[in-house]
């Protein structure tokens, strides 16, 4: 095993210094008494310096107010908190409140957009968002129908807007967006209807188109240089975005980019995964269907690719690479590296030099995935990187029309969007996961602009010779590629984790509560059971000496798709409304802001 030394306790600490940053944003940042950006900070640690709530008190947590959102469905993201400002956010129609915590939360601001409920039957996976940004005095906004609106702070006036995509075609946005430097970048959902992906990155000063990046395509398109940009160490070469596909598919490919960004101000670099190839069906886009399923870091300031890592080249079970990457600096072997975490749909948990794109570890997080025996890590193989695929669990070699039974992970991953937290005092990750399998059938399916183009039919369930349950919330090694502990539950963990100096970790439950555990041993120290089913991710600040837990309630998202539109066909919300039908069982609609602290 490598030896591993903690050397910085996370990117946050290069901003402030960094004169060309985005000064404003990046000194509120390294103040733990605000929550300025949904990821806790650049490096999307989700850890807070605040410790007044610790392992020895949080027994005694109580609720101290709450407020009503007046929207139901599912509730991603988690509030901001700016000074003495919180802002809170809704599913569609995508409302803001700009709250004033020294007025009992009294409403400042409210923003309502007016969006076409046409958009609602194109976006995937409920009417989810997952939160505004913050920067430069602005709130930002990205709405479901693709309209970034940037908001005054203070009297939630519109300052620009501009449209990132058109949903008439299947695009749609569930994401937030990534302030950083003088820009804010923003992706593309719509996999699900032959969307090809993107990244887009808006002058924060008026709006105006600075960069577009697309996750295949020629090489003009998806910003590459081919002799400079690499994969795994070795140049992309012309034509890398086209060359693996038939024709013109990567026209209609996928790759969309609804998951979350982080940034290393120091490399100028950000970095994002792109999602499934587009159709479902594997056999009507043979090839590495690049650069779909791919890690990608990227020039802040111009877009253009430093190196790509695909971790499930021609995906064949829906393993979106979406999911957060994670920024720590640690010492490997004695030698300090700038290092990337990224806990996959695919079920692999990935460590990479994030400077040079080299690939370190591969280790599946969840015991249950049995689609792939691992990755070949040997650089002098022709296979270098690639995962190898277990013949009984490949869609593609079953063939069409044929149900493949008994693969895991599920369609939904591992993991899915549900961030992970990050704590430098253990050095260890939380992550939240999904312990889900499936049966998998493709089928052929033609495309028309603006309508599903799936080309599969799901059934998902509780991984069998297990602990019977849907999901495990567990402690990870980044260096190691092993789980240190593992805590059962009865439905996936589809809530963000909240890591702090407490010695606490905080994580959301699909029944509805919000628990905290010790973050060395994972003993349960505290849970309460919130009005809704718990998709949204925790946060914490401080305000006048109190340091405050701030959570979501709301059923919904993919794993409570049933609950959320009211669905009973088994097969419905690809294939999650049967998976999860028990949960009418434990939770309601909802829509919730819950706020905790100790008693005074």
């Amino acid at each position: 095993m490598r030896s591993i030394k903690l050397m910085t306790s996370g990117l946050a600490l290069c901003v402030a210094s960094t004169a060309w940053a985005n000064d404003d944003l990046t000194s509120k940042m390294d103040d733990p008494a605000q929550w300025v950006i949904q990821t806790g900070d650049y490096a999307n640690q989700r850890y807070s310096e605040l410790d007044q709530i610790n392992k020895d008190n949080v027994k005694d947590l109580q609720v101290a107010w709450t407020f009503s959102t007046g929207v139901l469905r599912g509730h991603e993201g988690s509030p901001l908190v700016i000074g003495d400002i919180m802002y809170v956010h809704t599913p569609f129609p995508n409302i803001v409140y700009a709250l004033d915590l020294n007025d009992d939360g009294k409403i400042i601001w409210k923003y309502e957009p007016k969006q076409d409920p046409d958009v609602i039957p194109v976006m995937c996976c409920d009417t989810v968002n997952r939160g505004v940004a913050y920067a430069d005095g602005k709130i930002f906004l990205h709405q479901a129908d693709t309209k970034v609106v940037a908001l005054d702070a203070m009297t939630g006036e519109v300052a620009w807007e501009v449209v990132n995509g058109d949903p008439a075609k299947g695009e749609t946005n569930t994401a937030t967006v990534l302030p950083v430097k003088d820009k804010v970048i923003v992706g593309i959902s719509g996999g699900e209807f032959g969307v090809r992906g993107s990244v887009t990155a808006y002058n924060i000063a008026d709006g105006s188109l600075a960069w577009r990046a697309y996750s295949m395509g020629p090489d003009e398109d998806i910003l590459v240089d081919p002799e400079n940009t690499t994969h795994l160490g070795t140049p992309v070469g012309a034509d890398s975005g086209t060359n693996t596909w038939e024709g013109d598919q990567w026209m209609i490919g996928g790759g969309t980019t609804w998951g979350w960004y982080s940034a290393d101000l120091e490399e100028n670099l950000m970095y994002y995964g792109t999602g499934n190839p587009s159709t479902w069906n594997p056999a009507q886009r043979p090839g590495d269907n690049r650069w779909s399923m791919t890690i990608m870091a990227r020039d802040i300031d111009t877009g253009e690719a430093k190196w790509f890592y695909q971790m499930t080249p021609h995906d064949e079970w829906d393993y979106d690479g979406i999911n957060e990457m994670i920024l720590t600096d640690q010492e490997i072997d004695g030698q300090p590296r700038k290092l990337l975490t990224h806990f996959d749909r695919n079920g692999l948990g990935y460590t990479l030099d994030r400077v040079t794109g080299e690939l370190l570890v591969a280790d599946k997080y969840d015991p249950a995935v049995n689609w792939t025996t691992g990755v070949d890590m040997d650089p002098n193989s022709e296979n270098y990187g690639r995962p190898a695929v277990v013949a009984e669990y490949s869609t593609e070699q079953n063939g069409e029309d044929v149900n493949s039974t008994g693969i895991c992970p599920a369609a939904l991953g591992s993991k899915d969007q549900q961030p992970a937290a990050y704590s430098p005092k253990t050095e260890m990750f939380y992550v939240p996961t999904n312990h889900v399998c499936m049966d998998y059938e493709p089928f052929r399916v033609s495309y028309t602009a603006g309508q599903p183009y799936v080309g599969a039919t799901l059934a998902m369930y509780p991984a069998p010779d297990s602990h019977g349950g849907m999901g495990n919330f567990i402690a990870w090694d980044n260096i190691a590629g092993e789980i240190k502990w593992s805590i059962p539950e009865q439905f996936s963990v589809w809530s963000g984790a909240l890591a702090t100096a407490g010695d606490i970790v905080f994580y959301g439950t699909l029944e509805g509560y919000l628990k905290a555990v010790d973050s060395e041993t994972g003993d349960e120290l505290y849970k309460f059971k919130t009005p809704s089913g718990i998709i949204g991710n925790v946060m914490t600040y401080q305000h006048e000496d109190k340091q405050y837990i701030g959570i979501l309630s709301g059923i919904g998202g993919w794993a409570g798709i049933g609950l959320a539109a009211g669905l009973t066909n088994p097969n419905d919300g690809l294939g999650a409304v049967g998976g999860y039908a028990a949960l009418s069982d434990y939770t309601a609609l909802g829509g919730q802001l819950t706020v905790f602290s100790l008693p005074n």
